[in-house]
């Protein structure tokens, strides 16, 4: 608990010194991408005003994706031009239970993705009443992917100082866990895999 208060402390005072003149990163607005990933179509869910404004974003789409014979993908990605201002990604496992999502368990996948490319990104089991859900999340921009909420911390303090940029984005997928966990997380898996490239054409690097 020490050594996480003193590296938030560190974040902070170091955002605080370079926290003014950072340049917003031009970006391609989110509602650009496509409905369809894979054999998946998109309809887009809005989020009320009130979320919106609570969670501070730049700008985001949240959408369910519905394929034939499978149950359906639930995305929300959620992009942050700027992070110097008080105004940071909250992690899932912060928001989910205030929503009524319990936690079961929790850990990793790592995925492999085109162009030869692994990404490692966090799986967590939630419930409600009766009902189970399968989430996969991780922190995406400035070229990297990333599970880590603290290793994303350090490097958006890094590229501060380096590059003054602090952008980047939440992305999180949710589908239902109807059967068993191995055919959820097969779901996912292979939707993050239809899902990547467009994803990494649109959040800047």
């Amino acid at each position: 608990m020490g050594v996480t208060a003193a590296v938030l402390l560190c974040a902070v005072i170091l955002l605080h010194g370079v926290s003014h003149g950072e340049p917003l990163v031009p970006h391609q607005p989110l509602r650009d991408l496509s409905y369809t990933v894979g054999t998946w179509s998109g309809q887009e869910r809005p989020l009320s005003e009130r979320i919106v404004q609570a969670v501070s974003v730049s700008d985001y789409t949240n959408r369910f994706y519905f394929a034939d014979g499978t149950a359906p993908v639930q995305l929300y990605v959620g992009y942050y031009g700027s992070q110097k201002t008080g105004v940071t990604i909250h992690s899932p496992k912060n928001c989910l239970p205030g929503a009524g999502w319990e936690p079961v368990h929790s850990g990793s996948a790592t995925i492999p993705v085109a162009g030869g490319r692994q990404i490692v990104v966090n799986e967590y089991v939630i419930q409600k009443d009766e009902y189970k859900q399968l989430v996969f999340y991780w922190y995406q921009g400035r070229g990297r992917v990333t599970a880590s909420e603290y290793a994303a911390k350090f490097w958006m303090v890094a590229d501060a100082i380096s590059r003054n940029r602090t952008d980047g984005a939440l992305v999180r997928l949710v589908t239902p866990i109807n059967d068993n966990e191995a055919s959820a997380r097969a779901r996912l898996v292979d939707f993050t895999q239809d899902l990547f490239s467009q994803l990494d054409e649109i959040i800047p690097k």
